[in-house]
């Protein structure tokens, strides 16, 4: 008993082991319990002296010979004595694992005392019920060895046989095998059948979202759906899987794309700017019309005989100036101008010369950078041309003649750009479109060698930036 205690204990391992690592199949793992029974007389045992068992006659009957006479010739055990484990391999083919248990007290037509029996086989089944396309039963034939033992002597075996499993669902049936166990030392061990019956239990395959449908076979393995569906949802109930319903959380039909439609007139409700109340197509289902053809409903539209975008509410954006651009992208919603310039009126030719002339009429003090008093006309001048055109940049420039050290020139030319941008700022021009900059020497618009060319050089200039 001490051998057979080992062999199940084995055999739990495997089915445990099994259990965690179940493979990407439907249900590929099978666990059997149920009973054994032994039976010597149905082989054709002529002569059992090799096992020192007195014979004067047949000890056995021929082949198949009351093959069914359980009550005399069956050797069984009133408890739990098989277990068994199987995997689907390929196809058809599967790898069985079973371990038994047994109390012998007839061999043949003799009687002995109790013998233990246990033994410990591996085979492999081809199963016929794809072949004959049952669903239920599972008609199929097994070959395969093992080792038994008969108290205290052992023998190894050849085994085939036959069975037949009843399945109630994917993972319960019921199982009835005959196996013939060929012994290849008969001193030991005795040639004979041996019957099994049981419950199977079926498992191992992979359902993430346990719908009931096996991931293998789910087309949405990873969300909760019908068996109908192949695994994939159908939330709403309408007979429409979630991802051919343009609603999948509103019931409908077919005809809608899934999507109900509320009122009845033919356009669905995901489409339907009313879905409440009934309307032609052609104004989108609502009952009432767009007047000025702007696409907002007229019941929606705060403008309905004057076209206007949504963000508007229908209604046309205000333009104060009349230049064609709306006061709220016009930079200068008041005085009319160009989109080119975001609204402002562009700065003329004539306007822009006007500027530059002003600009060098600028006299300073004499190596300073102090305005003297008769520049104060054209200066006003100045002013007045940059407040008409308020969105405008401007940047004055400061030039000199190459009179003097360079650096000296560059500050002083910095000085009086800032010294007249100073005077523009405290007129109200903003300095926002303001600026200044120095340039020395370094770009005379005359020749230096003479005394009208230093003049022309010493100058101011005003130039524009949009």
């Amino acid at each position: 008993m001490k051998h057979l205690r080992i062999a199940l204990l084995a055999l739990l391992v495997v089915a445990g082991f099994s259990n965690v690592n179940a493979q990407d199949e439907d249900n590929p793992w099978v666990i059997g319990f149920g009973i054994n029974a032994v039976d010597f007389y149905s082989v054709n045992n002529a002569d059992l002296k090799n096992m020192n068992i007195p014979t004067e006659g047949p000890a056995g009957g021929s082949w198949y010979d009351q093959f069914f006479n359980a009550e005399d010739n069956y050797n069984v055990i009133p408890s739990l004595s098989r277990l068994s484990v199987a995997k689907h391999l390929n196809g058809n083919f599967s790898l069985e694992f079973a371990g038994s248990l047994n109390k012998i007290s007839k061999i043949g037509k003799y009687e002995v005392d109790d013998l233990s029996y246990y033994g410990v086989d591996a085979g492999i089944k081809y199963s016929f019920a794809e072949l004959l396309g049952l669903e239920k039963l599972e008609p199929y034939g097994t070959v395969g060895g093992g080792y038994t033992w008969m108290d205290s002597n052992g023998a190894g075996t050849l085994n085939g046989g036959a069975g037949l499993n009843y399945w109630f669902n994917d993972h319960l049936g019921l199982n009835a095998q005959a196996n013939y166990k060929h012994a290849f030392d008969d001193a030991n061990v005795a040639q004979h059948w041996q019957h099994s019956f049981g419950l199977l239990v079926k498992f191992g395959g992979k359902d993430a979202d346990g719908d009931g449908v096996y991931d293998k076979n789910d087309a949405c393995p990873d969300v909760f759906g019908l068996e109908e569906f192949n695994g994939c949802p159908d939330t709403d109930g309408d007979g429409i899987i979630d991802s051919e319903d343009a609603c999948p959380d509103a019931a409908g039909d077919a005809a809608n794309d899934g999507c109900p439609d509320s009122d009845g007139d033919g356009v669905a409700d995901n489409k339907d700017a009313c879905p409440d109340a009934a309307g032609p197509t052609a104004n989108n289902g609502c009952p009432w019309g767009d007047a000025d053809e702007d696409g907002i409903n007229d019941n929606e539209d705060k403008c309905p005989n004057e076209a206007g975008p949504a963000s508007n509410n229908g209604c046309p954006f205000t333009d104060t100036d009349g230049d064609g651009i709306a006061d709220k992208d016009d930079n200068c919603p008041e005085d009319a101008g160009s989109a080119a310039n975001n609204g402002c009126p562009e700065v003329p030719e004539s306007v822009k010369e006007a500027l530059r002339a002003y600009a060098k009429t600028i006299v300073f003090d004499t190596g300073k950078e102090t305005i003297k008093d008769t520049s104060a006309d054209v200066l006003e001048k100045i002013v007045a041309v940059m407040k008409d055109y308020p969105q405008e940049k401007f940047v004055v420039e400061g030039h000199t003649d190459n009179v003097g050290s360079e650096a000296n020139n560059q500050k002083l030319s910095e000085r009086r750009a800032e010294s007249v941008l100073a005077y523009l700022l405290s007129k109200g021009v903003s300095s926002d479109n303001l600026s200044s900059k120095g340039y020395g020497e370094s770009n005379p618009i005359h020749s230096n060698d003479t005394r009208e060319g230093r003049r022309a050089n010493r100058r101011v200039e005003i130039k524009h930036f949009k």
